[in-house]
């Protein structure tokens, strides 16, 4: 048996009426499926997918630079589940992948002196930059850069594979699925991201909309489809769940946070809020799930170790919501303090320590930089329930 059908959980992800029965039957958590059932309008969603769920976070940006096909096919050859996508607008409203429209760190817009009047300093989301920034470029300029990796200093490795892939469109990545999914026989899952929609649609440069329309192209608008959309702003996915009917996910970031768009209007909710049962059951009025940062699972000290766990995932489930919390990385850096190995900060720490410490909290999914690792981590987990 290969590495990859051992790391292949049976058990499939379902949403809707009777999902937190289904989905904590078999990870011990206590719901009913009456809460499920308020989950209204969801019934029709199924994610055909293992539990726990590996999703390659921006492909396999452990192993290659970020947002390339080139991450994308590894984090597939690997085997993840389902593999993620940031998107942001270029000038002539082409969606394209990237983690921030900041291209400073991921591509090489820096060495293109015809470029050189373009860096500016902008304010997204209250927050001063200075860089250049995709909704400045049409395509075909943004087309003449090439990825490279964001974080040199911690993964030097990456940087071998600098210079080589260009900046996908979402159109191309979606090509590129449906031609890897006919080559194997089975879909490619996609986990797909409107990075700052607030400010973009203060520019006339709205996502979901134009996001909608390749879906619809594609053929993956629909309930069933194999792909699972997902906003840090509520009001996304809202609007996403009036254009098309996707599976959806709220993401969350850390205690005291607060979505821009909350900002923008005016709402005093935090994630503090969010994440109490109210909060949790108006989510589910228009999401299937939530996307918590693992802090918000299991919060750390102040030494940075893991502390005991939240509610979090049984008051979502009792909601019938999915739990895919983000990010797994392997280098101690990024590890909690006490999975962390050596004086190294960028060697691998106990990497596979840590995810059984966040599987053992009931989690449906996991996002993670190292779906290899992660899919080791979930067979062991599997193994042993």
């Amino acid at each position: 048996m290969t590495e990859r059908a051992q790391a292949a959980p049976g058990r499939r992800t379902v949403i809707g009426a009777g999902a937190a029965a289904l989905t904590t039957a078999a990870l011990g958590v206590t719901t009913t499926a009456q809460a499920a059932d308020r989950n209204g309008g969801h019934g029709g969603h199924r994610l055909d997918l293992p539990v726990p769920t590996v999703i390659g976070h921006r492909g396999t940006s452990g192993y290659r630079p970020e947002h390339t096909l080139g991450s994308y096919q590894l984090a597939l050859d690997m085997g993840a589940h389902i593999i993620e996508q940031d998107l942001v607008p270029t000038r002539d409203g082409h969606l394209v992948c990237r983690h921030e429209n900041d291209i400073t760190a991921t591509t090489d817009v820096s060495a293109h002196p015809e470029f050189a009047n373009r860096r500016t300093t902008k304010t997204v989301d209250g927050v001063s930059l200075t860089g250049w920034f995709t909704e400045d470029f049409t395509l075909a300029e943004l087309k003449t850069l090439r990825a490279k990796e964001r974080i040199p200093a911690n993964r030097q490795k990456n940087t071998l594979y600098d210079g080589r892939w260009e900046i996908p469109t979402f159109e191309e990545v979606l090509r590129w699925a449906d031609r890897e999914g006919r080559r194997r026989g089975k879909p490619v899952w996609l986990y797909v991201e409107t990075k700052h929609p607030t400010y973009f649609r203060g520019l006339g440069l709205g996502l979901e909309e134009p996001l909608a329309k390749l879906l619809r192209r594609y053929g993956r608008h629909r309930a069933q489809s194999p792909v699972i959309l997902q906003s840090f702003e509520p009001g996304s996915v809202q609007r996403l769940a009036r254009l098309v009917a996707t599976p959806r996910i709220v993401l969350l970031s850390g205690a005291g946070t607060k979505p821009w768009d909350f900002e923008v209007s005016g709402d005093p909710r935090t994630t503090d809020d969010l994440v109490k049962p109210a909060g949790l059951k108006w989510m589910a009025s228009f999401a299937q799930g939530i996307g918590p940062t693992l802090d918000l699972i299991i919060p750390k000290d102040a030494a940075g170790r893991l502390t005991e766990p939240t509610t979090l995932v049984r008051d979502a489930h009792a909601q019938g919501l999915v739990l895919h919390p983000y990010t797994m990385r392997n280098e101690n850096t990024f590890l909690p303090a006490d999975f962390r190995r050596g004086t190294d900060p960028n060697a691998y720490g106990d990497a596979f320590g840590a995810f059984a410490a966040y599987f053992a909290t009931g989690i449906d999914g996991i996002f993670s930089d190292n779906p290899d690792t992660a899919l080791l981590a979930a067979a062991d987990f599997t193994a042993k329930r």
